[in-house]
């Protein structure tokens, strides 16, 4: 607030300086303008011109005498020469001293503004018994050391005038510096009025507007605090549109993106202990039937006719440890962009159709039937590997929540690309559970993650991050009890990216 006053001091100083200036400046000038009128009327109603002859034959000392009265009364003083220098009238005896380098001006027509600081003059003016002695009338005489008695400071100009191109008169006509620099003195002081009633109020309004300023600062300030201590329900509400409310909108978004974090941070923890626990649950499942039936190999407790029935269960389950080891090795590797893309143009349906055999038993034991719409022939333009770890995952998706239902796979060439979907009539999914299906650890259906098919809930997070890598989209409807369809978009060769777009936490939905 200091500074801010300091600023405006500043201007007003300098304003009033300038002010000063340019006031004293001007009276100066309207005061040799009037000065110029003087002699022009003293000129105009005292000097006799014969048009006869066409020249100036003298002066009327009456109307001189008139005016030296006159503008004696103003504390104007004035001399009047004839074009032989000689003085011709002085109003109260009032004497010049007029250079030879000054009648050289003067012959050439220039008009002569000075300052005298010690004029002579031997007489007061009259004055009438009612006249009043004003200020500037009691400094019109001073004494010298002597005692003799000196006039103040005047200004006057000496003017020259012609008829004819020849040189008949010269007027020197002032007034004294204390006259004007009374006007000035007047103009100032009411201008120093002004800049004290300015200042007052500058103060004032810069006092409310520094308070304000200070109070919405000290809020933000308090605000900050409170989210430091972890409260992030905090929330500034800007009024207007200056840089405060703006900083105020930006420090809402900050916290409402704090607060986003610190809930993305702690569904993320909650996960990652659920997927701990879970990934513990399912190792253990198949390791204690490892355990046990080596076990029973090492004692002979097996009968020799289940051996090998046996070993085949230890081979699934050795199995389902590596696939699931394989899924957070793949999900990490995509997710730091350490995976290589081959991309090459082949045919989609055939790929359809030998997944639809591969996945058959798994959907005859939910009791479910596998449909597949899509041409005998369809190029897709994708890494044939990625391609059918996609539509592998997508497929066991839905044929895990689906019992005794269809499992519809379509394929079709679109403008730009193909597009794949697979729909089920299975459990279906909520709007909150379709805006996490794709983030890591997450399972819609926590009841089945001890199922055959869906140990880490990483599939689906790996089947988004392997669509995006291919600068494709996957959306997802579904609806509670009423089945789910994903559909896929692989952008053909013309418009795949030549690089790994930046990957989003969820796609469009």
């Amino acid at each position: 607030m200091i500074g801010y006053l300091v600023v405006i001091a500043t201007i007003m100083i300098m304003l009033t300086i300038t002010f000063i200036s340019v006031t004293n400046s001007t009276i100066y000038r309207s005061t040799w303008m009037q000065l110029s009128k003087y002699a022009d009327s003293i000129v105009s109603t005292s000097v006799r011109y014969d048009t006869s002859q066409q020249k100036v034959v003298g002066f009327n000392n009456d109307p001189l005498r008139y005016n030296g009265e006159l503008l004696s009364m103003q504390n104007v003083h004035f001399v009047i020469y004839g074009s032989n220098k000689k003085k011709v009238f002085s109003s109260n005896e009032f004497q010049l001293k007029i250079t030879a380098s000054d009648w050289k001006k003067l012959q050439d027509g220039d008009t002569i503004h000075r300052r005298i600081d010690h004029p002579s003059i031997k007489k007061e003016a009259k004055k009438k018994p009612n006249d009043t002695i004003s200020s500037k009338d009691k400094d019109t005489k001073k004494s010298d050391k002597s005692g003799k008695k000196i006039s103040p400071p005047m200004t006057e100009i000496i003017r020259p005038y012609f008829y004819k191109n020849k040189l008949v008169a010269v007027v020197a006509i002032g007034t004294y510096v204390s006259t004007v620099h009374q006007s000035i003195n007047q103009l100032i002081l009411n201008f120093i009025g002004a800049f004290i009633i300015a200042m007052i109020l500058a103060i004032g309004l810069s006092y409310l507007i520094a308070r304000s300023l200070t109070n919405r600062i000290k809020k933000i300030q308090l605000a900050t605090h409170q989210i430091a201590q972890g409260d992030y329900d905090i929330h500034l509400n800007p009024k207007g549109k200056d840089e405060l409310d703006q900083l105020s909108e930006d420090f809402n978004f900050m916290v409402d993106s704090l607060a986003a974090q610190k809930e993305e941070i702690h569904q993320q923890e909650e996960r990652r202990k659920q997927f701990m626990a879970n990934a513990a649950h399912e190792m253990r499942t198949p390791l204690t039937t490892i355990n046990g039936l080596l076990e029973g190999l090492a004692y002979d407790a097996i009968p020799e006719e289940d051996r090998m029935q046996s070993i085949k269960l230890m081979q699934n389950d050795t199995k389902r440890l590596i696939r699931l080891v394989n899924d957070n090795l793949d999900y990490e590797k995509i997710r730091t962009n350490q995976i290589s893309m081959d991309r090459k143009i082949f045919d989609a349906s055939a790929v359809l159709e030998t997944l639809h055999k591969q996945l058959s038993k798994k959907a005859e034991a939910n009791q479910d039937r596998i449909e597949i719409y899509a041409p005998k022939a369809m190029d897709v333009y994708a890494d044939y590997d990625r391609f059918v770890q996609i539509m592998f995952n997508i497929i066991q998706n839905a044929i895990q929540f689906t019992q005794n239902g269809v499992i519809t796979i379509s394929g079709q060439l679109v403008a730009n690309g193909s597009e794949f979907s697979v729909s089920d009539t299975g459990i279906g999914m909520s709007e909150d559970q379709i805006k996490h299906i794709w983030d890591r650890y997450y399972k819609a259906d926590p009841s089945r993650m001890s199922t055959k098919y869906g140990e880490s809930g990483l599939g689906m997070a790996i089947v988004h991050q392997l669509v995006e890598l291919h600068g494709g989209k996957i959306t997802v409807k579904s609806k509670p009890n009423q089945g789910s369809t994903f559909t896929v978009f692989f952008p053909d060769r013309q418009h795949a990216p030549q690089y790994s777009p930046k990957r989003s936490k969820k796609p469009e939905e």
